[in-house]
């Protein structure tokens, strides 16, 4: 395990920051996971972040904390009315926190440039997806940093001209976690079918997500601003008794028609999704591992999608377990 020494620490602060503006916001609540990642981006934008490389230099590390604690306090205090934080504990907790992660810092660039030059292949993970990125999302509605396939490059000091293949993964329908607009979000029994069925809760926070039908448009605009060169169809298995399976291919709002995804929260909001409606197929598949063995139905579920985002889908699960994957 190695970490970044230019990756940017989370302190007490970032989180209490996070979860004080929450509960301020009433109907324009994000709804982040209040763990700090917003204030903790805010400070390193304003120049203020204290990155891991500062461990390296103890005086330096504990005075950029005292200062960040000081000037964070006035606002926990004077804004919000909330109880300081307790400066010499913090100073002492990542005073222990630094002596422990020394081992594990790294020049990942450097690291990453090596593995390069030796051939080894790299596998970068986004996290989040493209409609939480802070630029292409679903704004104000996004975390703090791109998790589309461009933020890898300037995640990981890989460039650009060195990435080969990009990996789009696609649920089989459509969720999301916290506040935003959500066009086929399935409310009643049909959302908690898609909940319980595929075991839709937050991973960070434990929060049910909003489940509905696969988005289309969503979709192509995820290959279009991905690069994506194939696609990872997951959670197959969760439209197994399902008689009917729709598609959304469009939006409707006003009399005009949107087939690629709009920047206006209004249009998403306000939207009437276009649905195609494709026959179910009635049938566990559980134990397939082949893609010729799927039902037919559901293949032609799945060469529909290939048709709408112009992308091949050469991975599909049909289930939890690793081993209930289909390559192709």
């Amino acid at each position: 395990l190695l970490i970044s020494d230019r990756a940017h620490l989370i302190f007490p602060y970032h989180k209490l920051l996070d979860q004080l503006h929450e509960s301020q916001e009433g109907e324009g609540r994000i709804g982040t996971t209040g763990r700090g990642i917003g204030p903790a981006y805010v400070d390193k934008f304003n120049r203020q972040g204290i990155r891991l490389a500062d461990v390296f230099q103890p005086r330096r590390f504990e005075e950029k904390i005292r200062l960040n604690v000081r000037e964070k306090n006035k606002i926990i205090a004077g804004i919000y009315q909330h109880e300081p934080l307790n400066e010499e504990e913090i100073v002492q907790t990542y005073r222990e926190y630094a002596e422990f992660l020394k081992p594990f810092i790294a020049d990942t660039g450097v690291f990453l440039d090596r593995a390069l030059r030796e051939g080894k292949d790299i596998l970068l993970e986004g996290a989040q997806g493209t409609l939480l990125d802070i630029d292409h999302g679903t704004y104000p509605f996004v975390t703090s940093s791109n998790p589309v396939s461009g933020g890898a490059c300037s995640g990981s000091g890989i460039p650009p001209t060195r990435i080969e293949r990009v990996v789009g993964v696609l649920k089989a329908y459509t969720t999301r976690v916290g506040e935003g607009p959500f066009p086929t979000e399935l409310k009643g029994n049909e959302g908690n079918y898609f909940r319980q069925k595929g075991k839709e809760y937050g991973a960070t926070t434990g929060r049910p997500r909003r489940c509905g039908w696969f988005d289309a448009v969503i979709a192509r605009y995820a290959v279009q601003v991905n690069g994506i060169t194939e696609l990872a169809i997951t959670k197959l298995d969760v439209l197994d008794q399902l008689e009917e399976i729709r598609i959304c291919r469009a939006y409707e709002y006003n009399g005009k028609r949107y087939d690629h995804f709009p920047a206006d929260l209004e249009v998403l909001w306000k939207c009437t999704p276009v649905y195609e409606s494709l026959p179910g197929w009635n049938e566990s598949l559980q134990g397939v591992r082949v893609y010729a063995d799927l039902p037919e139905n559901a293949r032609k579920y799945l060469e529909e999608l290939e048709k709408i985002t112009g992308v091949s889908i050469r991975i599909i699960s049909v289930g939890a377990n690793r081993r209930e994957t289909i390559f192709r």
